[in-house]
């Protein structure tokens, strides 16, 4: 067994908890949940396979719930996994981890995977944009930065790798529980984008002195450059760019609404949140904010 502990955040994911665990004990010494208050079984189903059981009251920011916990758990191990409940790695990964973790150099404080996609119990292969993210790192160097949207784990020192293998995103949950969770995270999504246009979120002190992965730079350039293309076309766009020049036809109806969905709908979506604001706000940031706080309960 890896001297690694994994963290996994849930609300009511009695769904995924058990295969999600059962995946974490081929590679963890210690699984954490920080739950916030379920009022299903999925903190039973947890304690009932072993893992260890924490409640923090959710406060709509899942970088300040993983950081909660980073403060708050008696973690003992030298690394850290981040999973959410969702997720499951790959046999090969693990297989890859337990031959490799052992013989890492010592300045080598993260680990970076690559994150595939399931969509109505269908692999997504063509049409994606290559997602690679850190979620294994030392306890003491690294942690979950704050954002609306898009937060990753960053480090204060030392060097990553990348491992081979992949791990997947699988939610059982259904079509209508998806759209409703995207156009929440819509919202999210238009703050961050609005902020790269108009400044109008405060820094956070934590962005200080850390370091990014290779892809997660790459990924904030590209939104840079999306963020300057005009709203609604740029949407546009980008479908085309998946479901046409990356093949993403090849993968039937569930890639068709995948790529349909998650590349057109939804960041049109977010486009539309968009013009909304600005229409009424026009760039006072001022009034910007007051109008997402009254109309989306959202207080930036």
């Amino acid at each position: 067994m890896l001297d690694i502990t994994t963290i996994i955040l849930t609300y009511n994911e009695e769904k995924h908890i058990e295969r999600c665990i059962l995946n974490a004990q081929k590679f963890s010494k210690e699984i954490f949940l920080v739950d916030s208050f379920s009022t299903d079984n999925t903190k039973v189903i947890a304690e009932s396979l072993g893992a260890k059981v924490y409640q923090n009251k959710w406060e709509n920011n899942h970088a300040r719930q993983f950081n909660w916990g980073l403060a708050n758990l008696p973690v003992s191990t030298q690394w850290i996994f981040r999973l959410d409940a969702d997720e499951y790695l790959s046999d090969g990964l693990i297989n890859e981890m337990l031959q490799k973790m052992p013989a890492l150099a010592t300045d080598v404080s993260g680990v970076v995977f690559e994150r595939k996609m399931y969509f109505l119990n269908r692999l997504i292969k063509k049409g994606m944009v290559k997602m690679n993210m850190l979620r294994l790192f030392k306890k003491q160097d690294g942690f979950c930065e704050e954002r609306w949207m898009d937060e990753h784990i960053v480090l204060t020192r030392g060097n990553t790798v990348q491992f081979d293998g992949f791990f997947v995103d699988h939610n059982l949950n259904s079509l209508g529980w998806w759209i409703q969770k995207h156009n929440d995270y819509s919202i999210r999504e238009a703050i961050e984008l609005l902020d790269v246009e108009l400044n109008i979120l405060e820094k956070r002190d934590n962005a200080v002195n850390t370091i990014l992965s290779d892809d997660t730079n790459d990924k904030r350039n590209k939104k840079l450059k999306y963020a300057k293309m005009k709203l609604f076309w740029r949407s546009f766009i980008y479908f085309v760019y998946r479901y046409l020049f990356k093949f993403g036809f090849t993968e039937g109806k569930e890639g068709f609404l995948w790529h349909f969905l998650q590349g057109w709908w939804y960041r049109t979506l977010v486009d539309a949140k968009i013009y909304e604001i600005k229409k009424a706000c026009g760039d006072d940031k001022e009034k910007i904010k007051k109008f997402i706080k009254d109309n989306y309960r959202i207080e930036i």
